[in-house]
């Protein structure tokens, strides 16, 4: 079979798709940067005056603005339009008119409201993928407010995060709205992928309390398949064991033993050779279940030596293990793999004006990434304006 040449990059797959972004926050921009990311054209819409939310979220703030707002804003141009205009609201129209992809975050029934509507648009453009993403769907939950914070709180993953005697506690970034917005774009590239073989558009709903239930994998199944209700258990894993921060001479280190063999090569390098073969810890529902002394038995052996010399030995023998790392440490490990984390994006005049966490997928062929940074606000209303109010045909160069 011939082999594909990986010399020259390859077009990004959705040039040509053009998208009408009316999200806010997190979920729905980090579902069209995305789909921007992927060569898509992203028209943010948003209100005249103060923008998305997140553009005053802060600090902190870099040289441009929140960073909150640019983690989930690159490759889009931004369009000022109040909804509560009628005249406004045409323009607005003649956007979804002409998109591919229509994303919104409204409290549901909103856009119906306001002529915006699935119904309302697919009539004439039958073709339109329209992607709505709410807290709590559009039913029993249609007035509830869809908050992250919330959701966690309501869904489960609180009860399940934090320390055993300590408070419900929630994930340190916005995992929910992030889950829902990786969600919503695999649900307008499958409704993508639909259209192009029967040429009908798609109605998606996602909301933050099925992304959440849908992530929480073993817990949820712990409960529907054995009756059990998970709790909050710290680092430790319900159902491995070792699978914990440990502590050594300097603080904690994770680590993770899978399988008998690698709990087998942890004892061989903390010097424990006859460990493994106890009874009470010769398989891991055995370790499970005395977890108590196999952790007091690892934790004297480790208190010998810091972190940083426990996880060489321990990467060295094939045990996963690895220190708690601050953000910015993280970041430089991925670089010093090879991963290139970050992608530096520039202004529309072509300066350089930060990084940013680059898309995660890598290609090969390689693509050539989108690089512009987030949009000041209405910042491309001039020309959107013109192209919505004349014939036009959906491009960059419009």
């Amino acid at each position: 079979m011939e082999q594909p040449d990986t010399s020259l990059p390859s077009a990004l797959p959705l040039e040509g798709i053009l998208v009408a972004d009316f999200s806010r926050v997190l979920a729905g921009p980090l579902a069209t940067m995305t789909l921007a990311d992927l060569g898509a054209r992203v028209i943010k819409v948003e209100r005249p005056g103060s923008g998305d939310d997140t553009r005053s979220w802060g600090p902190p703030f870099s040289a441009t603005g929140s960073t909150y707002f640019e983690s989930v804003n690159r490759n889009k141009e931004s369009l000022c339009l109040d909804l509560a205009d009628p005249a406004e609201r045409e323009l607005a129209r003649e956007l979804a008119l002409r998109s591919d992809v229509l994303v919104e975050n409204f409290k549901p029934g909103a856009m119906a409201r306001l002529g915006l509507g699935y119904k309302e648009l697919s009539t004439e453009n039958p073709s339109l993928v329209y992607a709505s993403i709410s807290g709590f769907g559009s039913g029993g939950g249609a007035g509830l407010p869809g908050y992250d914070f919330v959701a966690q709180a309501m869904g489960g993953l609180m009860s399940i995060t934090g320390a055993p005697d300590g408070e419900a506690m929630k994930a340190g970034v916005a995992v929910v709205d992030v889950l829902t917005a990786k969600d919503a774009t695999i649900g307008i590239l499958a409704a993508l992928q639909a259209r192009s073989v029967h040429g009908r558009g798609a109605r998606l709903e996602v909301n933050l309390l099925s992304s959440l239930q849908g992530a929480l994998a073993n817990q949820a199944q712990a409960f529907l398949g054995a009756g059990t209700v998970p709790g909050r258990l710290g680092n430790v894993h319900p159902s491995i064991a070792p699978y914990q921060l440990l502590r050594c001479s300097d603080g904690p280190l994770a680590v993770a033993c899978g399988n008998d063999s690698q709990f087998a090569a942890l004892c061989a390098v903390l010097d424990l050779p006859g460990l493994a073969a106890e009874p009470a810890f010769a398989g891991n529902p055995q370790r499970v279940r005395n977890r108590a002394g196999l952790v007091m038995v690892l934790e004297q052996a480790l208190a010998a030596a810091p972190a940083a010399h426990w996880q060489e030995r321990l990467t060295a023998a094939g045990v996963p293990a690895g220190r708690v790392a601050g953000i910015d440490e993280g970041l430089g490990f991925a670089e010093s793999l090879g991963l290139e984390p970050t992608i530096e994006v520039h202004d529309s005049s072509g300066i350089a004006v930060g990084r940013q966490v680059r898309h995660p997928v890598s290609w090969t062929p390689p693509l050539t990434p989108r690089t512009q940074a987030p949009p000041s606000l209405g910042e491309h209303d001039v020309p959107l304006r013109a192209w919505l109010s004349g014939p036009g045909v959906p491009g960059l160069d419009n």
